[in-house]
């Protein structure tokens, strides 16, 4: 039978509420002023994920635990507007929920509401196998309870791929995600040695790509035990929100890899995705569009395609 679904996304759906500071770090003071305002949407990482990949054309269904409450009115909402399928599991402690700081310079800093998960949060396993039987591919998020699908998941013969984010390299919860994984995305920003990192998830694991996102520096990509790397992508309109960019990123280098493109190619897809990223307002969740994205990485110059 053939895949009805291109990419399960598991985990991440939830609500940001942005607030726009004067800088990062912010000094402490009994007030601020805050312009352009405070506002709440719907957007977490497992979101931006399902939005990036429809947005590419693949096929894409949401699974994750979600709260009778406001916030989740806003997720169901958003994956209803943008027709994105969307299993909405029950949630007792209800939607998963942020605060968003963003400086004038795009960077942000994020506060998590961790009384949203419980210990207990399970998905049901025949659902889990279900939806990942009719996929190529599942995409896992970190967040409560999806390292408890992992097994389910292995069971059911789909390929995974993981965002481990921050991860430093050694908290040992990351390690289930990205040991079980055949694609781990994470950060440099917290690796002491992100080379290390990169062959040590290889080596113990089931990774066969590791993709670490370096910001301006771009990307390393650990193929076949060959560390490369990608250069990043200068957005054609100013930098205003680095939130969801390393969402957007594994978005487009999935849609390259799902669609046969080595790993090398399809971190300029991420890359472009990526940047593209960087020029939505955090306010807002947007994604680029297949031919925009096929056209962008077709223009880039030699040195980098």
């Amino acid at each position: 039978m053939q895949p009805s679904t291109d990419v399960l996304v598991l985990g991440g759906a939830g609500v940001d509420t942005i607030v726009h500071v004067p800088e990062l770090p912010l000094p402490y003071a009994d007030s601020y002023m805050i312009r352009p305002g405070i506002e709440t949407r719907a957007g977490q990482s497992g979101d931006f994920v399902a939005l990036g990949l429809h947005a590419l054309g693949l096929r894409t269904h949401h699974l994750d635990m979600i709260g009778d409450d406001h916030e989740g009115d806003l997720v169901r909402a958003l994956h209803r507007d943008r027709g994105i399928p969307l299993t909405s599991v029950p949630a007792p402690g209800g939607t998963k929920r942020a605060v968003n700081l963003v400086g004038p310079d795009g960077r942000r800093l994020s506060l998590y509401d961790a009384d949203r998960a419980r210990d207990s949060d399970r998905f049901e396993e025949a659902t889990v196998h279900t939806l990942a039987s009719s996929a190529r591919h599942a995409h896992v998020v970190i967040t409560q309870p999806c390292g408890a699908a992992l097994p389910v998941l292995r069971e059911a013969g789909v390929s995974l791929s993981t965002d481990l984010h921050d991860w430093d390299g050694v908290n040992p919860y990351h390690e289930a995600f990205a040991l079980q994984a055949d694609i781990v995305f994470l950060s440099t920003a917290a690796l002491a040695d992100p080379e290390r990192t990169m062959r040590d998830i290889a080596g113990r694991g089931s990774a066969r790509i590791v993709v670490a996102t370096a910001g301006a520096e771009g990307a390393y990509v650990l193929y076949g035990g060959e560390l490369t790397r990608t250069p990043a992508v200068t957005p054609h309109v100013p930098v205003v929100d680095s939130n969801g960019a390393g969402d957007a990123f594994a978005s487009g280098f999935l849609f390259g890899t799902l669609n046969g493109e080595h790993p090398r190619r399809a971190a300029l897809y991420g890359a472009v995705a990526g940047a593209y990223a960087c020029t939505v307002p955090s306010t807002r969740a947007d994604a680029i569009g297949r031919e925009a994205l096929l056209a962008q990485v077709a223009a880039l110059p030699s040195r980098v395609a």
